[in-house]
């Protein structure tokens, strides 16, 4: 339970917290290995290697998250690649129903992602994620990943809020770390990121299951 008279910013990360990650999983480890196999008439075995050579390289970094470094890096259009499977787009249970008790609540409500532009726009475009936010902050805007403590110290010179009355949630506990570090309050991680992988038991943080059991 969360003490919401306590509150007064709340900050969302996007992809596994509000949007399932199932379908981000499913693009980076099965379409986009297929597609590229194809397009760049390499074998299985090959294009295996060779990305998760790079995911291993540069994971938990900026390129890790951008679309525009996969695409110059792959040679190929990732976000034409990732238009092709976006009916999977979807997501958490409950995630809208609570969005809207927290917009109507008055708080001051943000996605603050490490995901490129370009994924944020193509999310926003087939959900009504956008309807529930003052802002949507991308990592990218700063060069600098939230892994990175020095991105809370360059939003909050940019975007002023009261550490000890803001509450952010995410699902990569290395970014938990990061906010906490920072001196973040209230930090939340998430249970099931990916509908399709088994729940987490254990985290640094508390582990929220359905946002809705925050309001009982």
């Amino acid at each position: 339970m969360l003490d919401w008279n306590q509150i007064e910013t709340v900050f969302f990360d996007m992809d596994g917290t509000l949007l399932d990650l199932h379908f981000d999983n499913y693009f980076w480890l099965d379409h986009l290995p297929k597609r590229y196999t194809e397009l760049k008439n390499t074998s299985p075995e090959e294009t295996k290697r060779r990305l998760h050579a790079m995911y291993d390289d540069h994971q938990g970094s900026l390129n890790w998250y951008c679309l525009d470094f996969w695409s110059a890096e792959l040679d190929v259009d990732v976000v034409a690649l990732k238009r092709e499977v976006s009916s999977r787009i979807s997501y958490r249970p409950n995630v809208q129903k609570f969005l809207k008790i927290i917009h109507d609540k008055g708080l001051d409500v943000a996605i603050v992602t490490n995901a490129h532009r370009d994924s944020v726009a193509l999310k926003l475009e087939l959900t009504d994620l956008g309807d529930y936010f003052d802002e949507i902050i991308c990592s990218h805007d700063y060069n600098i990943p939230k892994e990175a403590p020095e991105f809370w110290t360059a939003l909050q010179s940019k975007r002023p809020f009261n550490m000890n009355k803001t509450a952010f949630f995410d699902d990569n506990d290395a970014v938990l770390h990061s906010a906490k570090v920072f001196g973040i309050q209230y930090l939340y991680s998430i249970a099931q990121p990916d509908s399709q992988k088994q729940a987490r038991s254990e985290s640094e943080f508390p582990l929220v299951h359905d946002f809705m059991d925050l309001l009982i």
